[in-house]
């Protein structure tokens, strides 16, 4: 176990939250789980199969996909990740789930907006670049697939800067909101109905936009397919798109543009 691993949870049961029982199962399971340098580690929960290991291949360590899992599974899952990592991400977590999770795991915080459990060391520090990403909605209803993608760039340690309800049917909200949009190093444009803001901003900014088709609409809309079918159809250039609702996806993809620039300009 690293050092800064054993710290941390001696600083849990000095403060009291954390049992002695508690503590002495965290670091039973860490010691078995722990493999020497440069081998894999076999982590298994028998109903998972853990990837504590994807933070040194990837930059950043598995996130757990809540919905469809208990939340004894969640649970278990976060405590685990937790003694491996310096944070963790459960996203489509319901608030009922979040409950139990946040009654088992001390430390884990819940953001409801985003549906999403996050859990930081206390040295893991937010970044004061100036450099940011834009996250961008369409309407209301598309907030929290929004929040979804702002939160996991945050957690990847990304500034965002929010710009919501800013769809075409009242598109000079959108202008109003131009300078903090195009100083962003990339763009997440969550949409639903016909899709149309994520065309519209490739048509006036000069960085990345990554659109994310919401299912947010009426009949004919199809549950995002339509959304989907709009921004894959865009004849404005660079637009990637991810899948209906795929918020997390988006938010990462931003917060690699970001991460990678900034190591970029470091080096230079």
């Amino acid at each position: 176990m690293g050092c800064m691993q054993l710290e941390h949870i001696l600083k849990l049961v000095s403060s009291g939250d954390l049992d002695i029982s508690e503590a002495k199962k965290l670091l039973e399971e860490t010691a078995k789980t722990e493999a020497p340098a440069g081998q894999a580690i076999d982590d298994s929960l028998g109903y998972a199969q853990l990837d504590t290991q994807r933070a040194k291949r990837t930059g950043f360590p598995e996130v757990i996909f809540g919905e469809g899992k208990t939340a004894e599974q969640i649970a278990a899952i976060f405590e685990r990740l937790m003694a491996q990592t310096d944070r963790v991400l459960a996203t489509r977590v319901s608030a009922d789930k979040a409950a139990y999770v946040l009654d088992k795991v001390p430390g884990a915080t819940y953001r409801a907006d985003a549906r999403a459990l996050i859990w930081l060391r206390e040295d893991v520090k937010p970044a004061m670049s100036g450099d940011y990403i834009a996250v961008v909605c369409a309407g209301t209803s598309d907030v929290p697939i929004a929040e979804e993608a702002a939160v996991t760039a945050e957690v990847m340690g990304c500034r965002v800067e929010r710009i919501f309800d800013v769809g075409v049917a009242g598109i000079h909200r959108l202008f109003r909101r131009l300078p903090v949009i195009r100083g962003a190093s990339a763009i997440v444009v969550a949409a639903g109905m016909e899709g149309a803001l994520a065309s519209v901003m490739g048509g006036l900014v000069s960085v990345p936009v990554i659109a994310v088709p919401t299912s947010i609409g009426y009949g004919a809309s199809f549950n995002g397919i339509a959304a989907l079918l709009s921004m894959l159809n865009s004849c404005s250039p660079g637009i990637s798109v991810v899948n209906i609702d795929n918020g997390f996806g988006a938010g990462y993809n931003a917060a690699l543009i970001l991460k990678n620039q900034l190591k970029r300009d470091e080096q230079a």
